[in-house]
């Protein structure tokens, strides 16, 4: 089973006024960013966008964050392209911690106002992952480790396992993990941000 949802902290490994500013502009706006977006997406029938149109989304994306970047002061390579069917933008590069934050709590921000960007620029929403210094591939392995390890804790003992809350894009890695293993399922409860995983052995 999977879901979907999704935002600041900042190491200090930049400017401070620059770390400032990147979590300043994820927390005030990412809110908003989110609701805007849901809510025309719920006037839009859904309709599967070719590979074209994913990859201008991504290109929309790119041009966004590299304004960001821009602004900030912050050197990347920024990349774009279609993967698994959605778009994608990878920014690689030196000292870009501070916008990734605690948990990647400032990328899902970045991430909601990128996909803003590009609704306003297409109408149409996007699933757009952004990535920053391969944060998400490194959380995915991560997140693999903790659903393996609870899936253990679940043959072993039989009870239910209750995971820390988790932002869209960790569920969503936990769920897949679990789900490819038989005789046990997870399922999200709770409301955002303390929407988190239970694992347990399967119906």
């Amino acid at each position: 089973m999977t879901d979907t949802s999704t935002p600041p902290s900042a190491d200090s490994s930049a400017p401070a006024d620059s770390a400032a500013s990147a979590d300043a502009t994820a927390s005030a706006d990412a809110s908003a960013a989110a609701a805007s977006a849901g809510a025309e997406e719920g006037k839009k029938s859904e309709s599967v966008a070719s590979d074209g149109d994913l990859f201008r989304q991504s290109e929309i994306a790119a041009d966004y964050v590299e304004g960001l970047l821009d602004i900030l002061d912050y050197d990347g390579d920024i990349d774009e392209l279609v993967s698994a069917g959605r778009p994608m933008v990878e920014v690689v590069g030196g000292r870009l911690q501070p916008l990734v934050g605690q948990r990647g709590a400032t990328l899902e921000a970045l991430q909601e106002l990128t996909r803003l960007a590009i609704f306003r620029a297409t109408g149409s929403p996007s699933r757009l992952l952004l990535d920053i210094g391969g944060y998400r591939a490194t959380r995915r392995k991560e997140l693999a480790a903790v659903a393996r390890n609870a899936v253990e804790k679940v043959k072993e003992h039989g009870d239910p396992v209750r995971l820390e809350p988790m932002s869209a894009f960790e569920r969503k890695c936990v769920h897949d993990v679990v789900n490819a293993i038989p005789g046990v399922q997870s399922e999200s409860e709770g409301v955002e941000p303390n929407r988190r995983i239970m694992v347990r052995v399967a119906d």
